[in-house]
């Protein structure tokens, strides 16, 4: 079995689309968020923890870790998708403001993305992280602390649906569980859960 937990919320109070910067820390109620996530999996046969270098990714896997005594493993292949917009100030932006002529030359291709990393190169990196991680656990459980677009770009490869989409109807909330259970090497279902879904009415939301 294998976990993908999206992390908690990020102290980001000037609204910046933060995507592989690092030193955004998780905030008090993302930190809440990465307790629950940790009772949630308390009682599960959980050998190996893996998060992304990002701060916020880090700081989410610790209190899994530290719950079963295990490390962090850092694994950049679980890392946020790269985006041309990292670092714009998106709080309060309306979308069509990114239509804009001064971004127009981003958004030539909306099904690859041409703003970012494709998302044929997001699947492929997650997936051999899932499937690293699953032999490194077998016949127990894997944590892989990781970031909503490549959590969500895994879980429709996986469910051989296609990669792109509409991001508003993504199923990866803050601080949510995507779980992968395999018998033998055959993926048998894909659920999702909500640890921390009590909290979720406190928070301002993520943008990654």
């Amino acid at each position: 079995m294998v976990h993908l937990l999206r992390h908690g919320e990020v102290h980001n109070p000037d609204g910046v689309l933060y995507g592989r910067l690092d030193g955004y820390h998780l905030s008090e109620l993302g930190r809440e968020m990465a307790q629950a996530a940790a009772r949630h999996l308390e009682d599960h046969d959980v050998t190996h923890v893996v998060a992304s270098s990002l701060t916020r990714a880090q700081e989410t896997a610790t209190p899994i870790a530290q719950a079963h005594g295990l490390p962090i493993t850092t694994d950049d292949r679980v890392i946020e998708a790269g985006n041309s917009f990292e670092g714009e100030r998106v709080a309060g932006m309306r979308a069509s403001a990114f239509v804009h002529p001064r971004y127009w030359g981003r958004l030539t291709n909306p099904l690859k993305p041409s703003w970012g990393e494709p998302y044929s190169e997001i699947a492929t990196r997650m997936v051999e992280a899932i499937a690293e991680a699953r032999e490194h656990a077998r016949g127990h459980e894997a944590v892989l602390v990781s970031h909503q677009l490549p959590i969500w770009t895994a879980r429709n490869q996986l469910a051989g649906r296609h990669l792109w989409h509409d991001p508003r109807k993504r199923e990866c909330r803050l601080a949510s569980l995507t779980t992968l259970t395999y018998v033998g090497d055959d993926l048998e279902a894909i659920e999702y859960c909500e640890p921390a879904a009590a909290l979720l009415t406190r928070s301002h939301g993520g943008t990654g």
